[in-house]
């Protein structure tokens, strides 16, 4: 018993409605992780969200983590309290309350405001980014150049590129078009009254 105290401390966070997981199995199908997750903490209350993978800022994956979002604050200490150290596919789940609050509660309660377009944009370029990227299109080296030598000019070469050739079918007159005449094969059957 001396062991879950120690794991109890590392949740001095403030209480969220969302818990962060740790120490999950990573070979575990995200669908199937889900599903467990959702089975294990819908006994403490109602379960708005969970969260088993997300691309990091540095492109690395959450492999063996989770959020988890609760409805409120009690039912989510509740199921940490209840959970934390539980054995989950051969592990045992680590708990704490998530650093921030998920975009879920702002959305429900009609207050989510999106990131803005300045915290979003891309970082700014570099001269070298600008001259490369913002030159005007056709300022390369003209023709392409093989094995060192310039390539030479044909006569296919200076006319107009990308226009249409002109069309040189006559379209039929709809004027001219004759009926399609009927066979005695084609005509419907008729229904013989002798039976």
């Amino acid at each position: 018993m001396a062991a879950k105290p120690a794991k109890e401390s590392q949740n001095s966070g403030a209480p969220n409605q969302t818990l962060f997981i740790k120490n999950l199995p990573e070979k575990i199908n995200k669908n199937e992780l889900k599903r467990a997750l959702y089975m294990l903490f819908s006994t403490y209350g109602p379960v708005l969200d969970i969260v088993t993978s997300r691309v990091g800022a540095k492109g690395q994956h959450m492999r063996g983590q989770a959020h988890v979002v609760f409805r409120d604050i009690q039912t989510s200490t509740q199921a940490m309290r209840a959970l934390q150290g539980f054995n989950l596919f051969g592990k045992e789940m680590t708990i704490a309350y998530a650093k921030g609050q998920s975009n879920i509660i702002p959305k429900l309660r009609g207050t989510f405001e999106p990131p803005t377009a300045a915290a979003t944009s891309a970082p700014e370029q570099t001269a070298l980014q600008k001259s490369i990227f913002n030159a005007p299109p056709g300022a390369a080296s003209g023709t392409p150049v093989e094995n060192g030598t310039k390539a030479t000019e044909t006569p296919a070469d200076t006319g107009p590129h990308g226009m249409k050739r002109p069309r040189e079918e006559v379209e039929e007159e709809d004027d001219n078009e004759v009926e399609m005449e009927e066979d005695e094969s084609d005509a419907p059957m008729e229904e013989d009254d002798e039976d």
